[in-house]
């Protein structure tokens, strides 16, 4: 961090880009001067507004970073506080700065009601990713209600017209991406279901219309409750975004003396659109893994071959088979423990069942680690059927409102992580599992939102403000971070997949705190691709769980090969859900030589430059991972649509254009070459048949 010849002025440096702001002299607000690469700063600043504002006050109109609706009554607020008198429009005045070099801490502070807050930033070392946080702190003697409670603004200039990306989606349907163009007015995604949830990813990027492959900037939110993300372009042609947490419950109390500190929301700079945006976050996700950025092993998982009809005699069959194959970790999935015959019973009493391992539960893992692969177990401890044990013992720690009746989804209800109890728990029955048994995978899925705004019983008041109302969303949150925090700490052996019924709890929080992400449900191969698309352009591939499986696409259901599907399956981290048991000879030697073939390219793919080419809705549809030290290009490639008369009619090969290559060099793939100009310019071809719908492709440069 640097400070500026101006007084009150911070430029913040990231490996490309700078991030500058500045108090006004009047002290009411801090302000965002300039944002984008090295030097953007030196020159008039492209967001300050000049003239007057007729029928809005000068904060409705300035790139404000951080605003009550003292400064921004009209406009849109971050952040709106009412005092137990039910007044509005607290007001801040700067204090004081504090900064070192990547971070800075700005202090606030209203003198009527006492409230202090502290706006800080952070860009992590290596990235260009300013990470932003608020911390409030009620030093008055009444208390006060935070009735918003947003995070941050971000101001991008858009003096064309903004397009805003947006992720859209719904069960088996994720991470669709969508454009939508913003002349005026306003555009808000969000979820009010205690996760993140299906229906849109907590990520948005903002360009110029007239750029759509120039300047792109993001913003992403660490929180994995309720959220909102809205954007709004001014008649001066700034769009503003802001981020934060969703109050679903109602207002958050800060009673005297209380503090309170609102969600990481991270903002990102790349000059190169929406691709350039995606390697911005791939390298910010990727210093988030930190030590655990090992090889992810080559599973398998059991789901779709056996659903609930789990047993020894069945897991081992597939065990067997999967060992042959060339398969790291065995995964077991629902359906192990007592009373889980389907869905209708045994969340919450967490213990193998005997009927359906004879032989005990740890001969079994046994047997499984002795064919050489590491074993790994299916949990949902968040979740309780009513036909459970736990529940008839403990029917007050699930989420309710008194005297009302409670909403079942999936046969089951959403147990209230935020009590001590449950959070204590939840932790000791995960612990103890991994304590008991050889367990080096863990899949924790969370099959359903929450629905009862509420808490009953006894103790309904723990966790409660004096005088207030329960934080539900926050609560579970905390103690949900907390206790992956305890396991990874205390079991650093064991990788953990994030799982919300596929990808409803994907967040940069959840980024840096599980190994890996289920992305969806779905996993037809063309459904399946658009799904990784998307997914690719807000998350680095090391987090990308991937499946071989029978399945045909719920919404494309056009069949692809088994080539089709592994190629798909190293985009990320390789798995396997199909059925083995019922593969052919030439099937499963087909799969063996994939999975040596993906073993030797997947630290390219974990720590590699990625580059998306074209897209699923495209005739061209790529993934280009190019090796830290530049020696090798891995790309993956797959046929989309039709042939146009492929064999029959005059045709040339599809040409995928590759980047980020020296135009001088030979890059070599079997006893072809190419030159990186030729790459770059005319692209590697690749022809597509009946036969023959994918390829993976390895350059070596000479």
């Amino acid at each position: 961090m640097t400070e500026g010849a101006k007084p009150r002025r911070w430029t913040l440096r990231g490996a490309h880009t700078e991030y500058t702001v500045a108090v006004p002299e009047h002290g009411r607000w801090l302000e965002l001067v300039a944002w984008g690469p090295h030097g953007v700063s030196d020159g008039p600043s492209p967001v300050e507004y000049t003239g007057p504002v007729p029928f809005l006050t000068a904060g409705d109109a300035a790139p404000v970073e951080y605003a009550t609706d003292a400064v921004r009554p009209f406009t849109g607020a971050d952040l709106v506080v009412e005092t137990d008198t039910g007044d509005r429009r607290i007001a801040l005045g700067y204090v004081d700065a504090d900064g070192t070099e990547g971070r800075l801490a700005v202090t606030f502070a209203d003198p009527v009601t006492g409230l202090r807050a502290v706006v800080h930033y952070e860009v992590p070392a290596g990235t260009d990713v300013v990470s932003r946080w608020v911390e409030l702190t009620n030093t008055g003697s009444a208390p006060l209600r935070l009735v918003r409670a947003g995070t941050a603004g971000f101001c991008v200039p858009t003096p064309h017209g903004a397009r805003l990306s947006y992720q859209w989606g719904q069960w088996a349907q994720e991470f669709q991406l969508d454009h939508v163009d913003l002349g005026h007015g306003g555009f808000t995604v969000g979820s009010a279901q205690g996760v993140p949830g299906h229906l849109y990813l907590p990520w948005l990027a903002i360009r110029d219309q007239t750029e759509p492959a120039g300047p792109t900037w993001g913003v992403a939110l660490a929180w994995t409750g309720s959220w909102e993300i809205s954007a709004e372009r001014d008649t001066g042609g700034l769009t503003r975004v802001r981020a934060g947490r969703h109050l679903v419950d109602g207002p958050l109390d800060l009673p005297a003396g209380d503090r309170v500190t609102l969600p990481t929301v991270s903002g990102a700079y790349s000059p190169d659109g929406l691709d350039g945006l995606a390697r911005v976050w791939h390298t910010y996700q990727r210093r988030l893994a930190g030590e655990r950025l090992t090889p992810r092993p080559v599973l398998y998982n059991s789901w779709e071959a056996t659903y609930f009809a789990v047993d020894a005699e069945n897991q081992l069959a597939l065990a067997r088979i999967a060992a042959d194959l060339g398969v790291e970790t065995f995964v077991v999935d629902d359906g192990w423990f007592v009373g889980r015959d389907d869905d209708t019973g045994g969340l919450g009493d967490w213990t193998p069942d005997p009927a359906k391992f004879p032989a005990g539960f740890d001969a079994f893992v046994k047997e499984v680690r002795g064919l050489g692969m590491n074993f790994g177990l299916w949990v949902e401890p968040e979740c309780v059927n009513p036909r459970s044990t736990l529940y008839a013992e403990h029917p007050d720690w699930v989420y309710a409102v008194e005297g009302r009746p409670l909403t079942p989804i999936r046969n089951q209800y959403l147990l209230d992580l935020g009590r001590p109890e449950v959070a204590e728990f939840v932790h000791s029955t995960v612990d103890g599992l991994l304590r008991r048994h050889d367990i080096g995978y863990l899949k924790w899925d969370f099959n359903r939102p929450r629905t009862e705004p509420g808490r009953v019983g006894p103790d309904r008041g723990a966790g409660l403000a004096a005088g207030g109302r329960i934080d539900l969303d926050g609560a579970h949150v905390a103690n949900l971070h907390r206790i992956y925090e305890q396991l990874r700490r205390d079991h650093p052996h064991v990788l953990i997949e994030a799982c919300a019924g596929g990808g409803a709890r994907t967040d940069l929080a959840m980024a840096a705190r599980a190994d890996v992400f289920w992305p969806s449900d779905n996993t037809g191969p063309l459904d399946r691709l658009a799904i990784q698309y998307g997914f690719l352009h807000a998350n680095a591939p090391h987090l990308l769980s991937s499946w071989v499986t029978d399945s045909p696409g719920l919404f494309d259901p056009r069949p692809r090969s088994l080539a089709f599907r592994f190629v798909l399956a190293m985009a990320g981290v390789l798995g396997i859900g199909a059925d083995i048991r019922h593969w052919t000879p030439e099937q499963r030697a087909e799969a063996a030589r994939w999975i040596n073939r993906y073993k030797e390219i997947r630290e390219i793919v974990m720590h590699g430059t990625v580059r998306l080419i074209g897209g699923p809705d495209q005739p061209r549809c790529a993934v280009q991972y190019t090796a830290p030290d530049d020696s090798t290009v891995v790309v993956l490639a797959w046929h989309t649509g039709r042939l146009d008369g492929a064999g029959l009619l005059p045709s040339r090969p599809v040409r995928l254009p590759l980047a980020g290559l020296d135009p001088a060099s030979v890059y070599r793939h079997d006893a072809v070459r190419y030159s990186g100009s030729h790459l770059a310019s005319v692209g590697l071809p690749v022809r597509w048949s009946a036969e023959h719908d994918a390829e993976l492709v390895v350059l070596r440069r000479d």
